[in-house]
């Protein structure tokens, strides 16, 4: 089939499943009904598709509108919960370590064909809850099993994409929290002019992003714009819905057609203990969340949803679609993406390094 009706058909697809997870009121059912409809459909064999075009402008459209929540009574908040986000980052980091550590120790040597030399990357950059792309091109470069490493990713996405929403609509409901940030404060009405104003500023920064060769930069480049511009007061429109809606769209079928029939077959027991983990990701960070909620006054299900173990869009997008105090997620979400990158490595390197020395120092 021809790949542009092969994206032409997958996309309807997608609006069928959003439409129908919209009227059954499922939680965020832009990404979820795309997401699951899609997944579904390429395990099946059916020859779906995804646009990187549509995935990066998706990524533009929702980095744009929620960088528009950061009021400046919103970021003056972010600022004194500086030592929170910085607790984020590190239980995150020491969090990936342990999960990556127990992927390793629970699959060394029942892995046919993955030497431990393979093994031991593979685990860690698997555990590290960081962005699956720039995870896996720097798992390659210390010589892990890239496939494994992207299908850990995928999975834990996938699991966390499909629990979360719905563990947030039973935590609103379980905490009583009332309706919040339906609409960013900050943003004047839509107009056409100013819509076409807030594109053209927010698609520099996404080129700029680009240009610097920085991770993820077309949710990154707009969102920090978009910020600028709420934090002082001078953002010349929203985001649209319908434009918002279809951005939702799009992220989820390029999440779902990541699930090949190949998918399945890649080592089942590799799979099968990622699942497990990404379960414990999931309870060890609510439990985090919880702890940061009574520390910080956060309401629990914002501080749980700033920490889940997800995608930094993904989670964002949960936010924005529940009213759940969409500066504090996104603020959390985007300083553990950016510490992980620029921290997972050299980590790494010192616990190889840590590790060759203690197996190697003499014995007294």
């Amino acid at each position: 089939m021809h790949s542009a009706t092969s994206k032409l058909l997958t996309l309807m697809l997608a609006w069928v499943a959003a439409e129908i997870c919209r009227r059954l009121h499922i939680p965020v059912p832009w990404m979820l009904g795309p997401l699951l409809a899609t997944a579904l459909a390429t395990l099946a064999g059916l020859p779906t598709c995804s646009s990187l075009r549509l995935r990066n402008g998706g990524q533009w459209v929702m980095g744009a509108s929620l960088g528009l929540y950061f009021t400046p009574i919103i970021v003056t908040q972010l600022v004194n919960l500086w030592w929170a986000v910085l607790a984020a980052v590190v239980w995150s980091l020491a969090l990936g370590m342990v999960y990556g550590h127990w992927l390793y120790r629970s699959c060394v040597g029942r892995l046919r064909g993955v030497p431990d030399d393979a093994l031991r990357p593979s685990a860690y950059f698997a555990g590290a809850i960081g962005a699956a792309s720039e995870m896996t091109l720097l798992a390659d470069r210390e010589g892990a099993r890239t496939d494994l490493v992207a299908a850990s990713h995928s999975l834990r996405m996938l699991i966390v994409v499909l629990v979360m929403p719905f563990s947030m609509l039973l935590a609103k409901s379980w905490w009583g929290l009332e309706v919040m940030d339906l609409v960013p404060p900050s943003s004047a009405p839509f107009t056409v002019a100013g819509g076409a104003w807030l594109a053209l500023f927010t698609v520099a920064g996404g080129l700029a992003l680009k240009l610097l060769r920085l991770p993820n930069p077309w949710f990154l480049g707009p969102l920090l714009v978009a910020i600028g511009l709420a934090a002082s007061e001078t953002a010349p429109a929203t985001v649209p819905t319908l434009l918002s809606n279809t951005a939702q769209l799009v992220i989820g079928v390029s999440l779902g057609v990541r699930f090949s029939p190949q998918f399945l077959h890649t080592a089942p027991r590799w799979l099968a203990h990622v699942a497990l983990g990404t379960v414990g990701l999931i309870a060890a960070c609510a439990a985090f969340g919880v702890v940061l909620a009574w520390a910080t006054g956060l309401h629990p299900a914002t501080a749980i949803l700033g920490t889940a173990p997800g995608g930094m869009t993904e989670m964002s997008i949960t936010a924005k679609a529940l009213q759940l105090g969409v500066p504090v997620v996104t603020a959390l979400q985007v300083t553990r993406l950016v510490a992980v990158l620029i921290l997972v490595r050299p980590a790494y390197r010192l616990w190889v390094t840590w590790r060759r020395d203690g197996v190697h120092s003499p014995q007294p």
